[in-house]
């Protein structure tokens, strides 16, 4: 049986058709979502520990005693997993963390003339907020590929919210990654109590971490309503993978790359760009067979629908289309991929070769998996240690220095019109002039 054949030959479409083919799937948020997520955000900014009882007992169907986990709960989590997790949410461990730890910036200082020296700090944001979604597979990747960065990076106050129950094998990744504050609260309701704070989950200043649509909307309407005392790590949309190959490549490889993308959730999409109608058809092939095998074929089945084969006249057209498009993960199924690695501009996360599947970068080869989605990739970057962290500006001239400068500033403002920038060099310059100390 033939579930999907779903190619598309680029040179016979107009540029309205490539256009709709290249939107996203929409990300499924409605008005009534909307309506709810600001009611909730509503009540637990005025209501608090209240309102989030309310909401626990509502969605995840606890009446909670406390929100927080307590640090027995958190140290004796290592007894209830087995060694085979530990040994391998370990390895994952390492490498992120080893990955990570190269992003380490030195300070930049530069002695720009005589007198004047500029330089680039760095400080972590003082308090974030990690979301680990729940549900049936918890996703202890993510907190690894929060968790990592934000303590390398120097943050002092890191706060988890998960829905409850959560896990034991949350609760053990979390302490490995040194997180101590945990609180058992999730869905919008949690991103309100971190962006505004409870008489229980402190305020923090950065949110991170993805979710449902309740979830998403909740990030996106509390950027608006915090007046910059709370942000957001990006804008999220659903999972996406874009894979650019050519003819020597297997197709079983392509086609298992293809599906293990659609299983995060109904709206996500992969598209293969090929220019080999031979290839495409056996790709075709084995996914209509790997698919029947696959646990989340349900999940897949949908996410389908919204996702392409796209035959092209040749690699270079397939880069052209996928600079367009900006995928969150591209995968580069060639015999010379880092030559085509060269022409990419906008992807979140790339993968080179037949021996590197988007899985490793999800789990454990050292980068971050949490990327933008839906295009972002044009004018966003992955997660890293810098998104914990703010770079700060210092500047520091001798009486030489801001004499060398004075002239400059005094013309450039007074362009401006800007007197009072004038008067505050023109008030130094003035009293060095009277103490003779410096030729102007």
């Amino acid at each position: 049986m033939n579930i999907f054949n779903n190619i598309i030959f680029w040179e016979n479409c107009s540029v309205t058709k490539r256009n709709e083919i290249l939107k996203r799937p929409i990300i499924f948020s409605n008005k009534n979502i909307k309506k709810k997520v600001k009611k909730i955000i509503k009540e637990i900014k005025k209501y608090g520990d209240k309102s989030l009882s309310k909401y626990t007992l509502l969605f995840d169907k606890l009446k909670l005693k406390s929100f927080n986990v307590s640090k027995k709960n958190i140290l004796n989590s290592h007894k209830k997993i087995n060694k085979k997790f530990k040994k391998h949410i370990n390895i994952s461990f390492k490498n992120i963390n080893n990955f990570h730890e190269k992003q380490i910036n030195d300070v930049l200082n530069v002695k720009i003339q005589s007198g004047i020296n500029c330089q680039q700090i760095f400080r972590p944001i003082d308090s974030v907020g990690l979301y680990i979604p729940g549900g049936t597979s918890p996703l202890v990747s993510t907190i690894l590929m929060l968790s990592i960065p934000a303590k390398i990076a120097g943050c002092k106050n890191i706060i988890m919210c998960s829905p409850p129950p959560i896990s034991h094998e949350l609760l053990y990744t979390a302490n490995l990654c040194g997180i101590k504050k945990i609180f058992s609260v999730g869905g919008a309701q949690a991103i309100a109590a971190l962006a505004y704070g409870t008489e229980t989950i402190p305020q923090v200043n950065k949110i991170f971490g993805p979710g449902n649509a309740y979830v998403t909307e909740a990030k996106m309407q509390l950027i608006q309503e915090c007046n910059g005392e709370t942000s957001i790590d990006f804008p999220a949309g659903p999972s996406e993978l874009m894979i650019i190959s050519e003819n020597v490549c297997k197709p079983d490889f392509i086609a298992a790359d293809f599906l293990s993308q659609l299983e995060h959730g109904l709206d996500s999409q992969s598209i293969l760009l090929v220019n080999d109608i031979n290839l495409a058809n056996e790709v075709c092939n084995n996914l209509n067979i790997q698919i029947n095998n696959l646990s989340k074929k349900k999940i897949i089945l949908k996410s389908l629908k919204k996702s392409y084969i796209i035959i092209t006249k040749n690699i270079k057209e397939s880069i052209d289309i996928s600079n367009i498009y900006a995928p969150e993960h591209l995968i580069i199924h060639s015999k010379f991929p880092r030559k085509i690695l060269e022409k990419i501009n906008n992807a979140g996360s790339i993968f080179l070769g037949e021996w590197s599947p988007e899985s490793v970068g999800d789990y454990a080869s050292g980068t971050n998996h949490v990327l933008p989605t839906y295009g972002y990739a044009k004018s966003y970057s992955g997660l890293s240690i810098y998104d914990f962290q703010k770079r700060i500006f210092v500047q520091e001239l001798t009486p030489e220095g801001l004499i060398k400068l004075s002239k400059t500033v005094k013309y450039l403002s007074d362009f401006e019109n800007m007197d009072a920038h004038k008067n505050s060099v023109k008030i130094r310059t003035d009293f060095l002039k009277e103490k003779n100390e410096y030729k102007y």
